[in-house]
């Protein structure tokens, strides 16, 4: 599994128009693609940025989807009023709450 961590820099009053855009783009096409896992949108609270992590079963099927004409439109647009840095990582560790209900204590 990959993780595609993409983070877009927009001026504020375009924050919302590309995450519109980048939703449209998820909900029409790219969740529908092999290998597509899961997604999730960030906007920072300046809304000077946007991030999207994506998770794909492999590289390959990324690959496949970004050749695919249905988004490839849709972030063509994103990127006549933004930019972006894209990254591709994997997973190393993940954490998540504490659920035993046990506290430290002091001695």
């Amino acid at each position: 599994m990959i993780t595609m961590i993409n983070v877009f820099t927009v001026e504020p009053a375009n924050q919302k128009r590309l995450l519109d855009l980048l939703a449209r783009a998820t909900n029409g096409h790219v969740c529908r693609a092999p290998g597509f896992l899961s997604s999730t949108l960030h906007r920072s609270l300046d809304g000077s940025k946007v991030t999207m992590c994506a998770q794909w079963r492999s590289m390959e099927d990324y690959e496949v989807m970004r050749r695919d004409p249905g988004p490839l439109a849709l972030f063509r647009e994103a990127l006549t009023f933004a930019t972006f840095d894209p990254g591709v990582y994997e997973i190393v560790q993940s954490f998540f709450p504490d659920e035993s209900g046990e506290k430290d204590r002091a001695s």
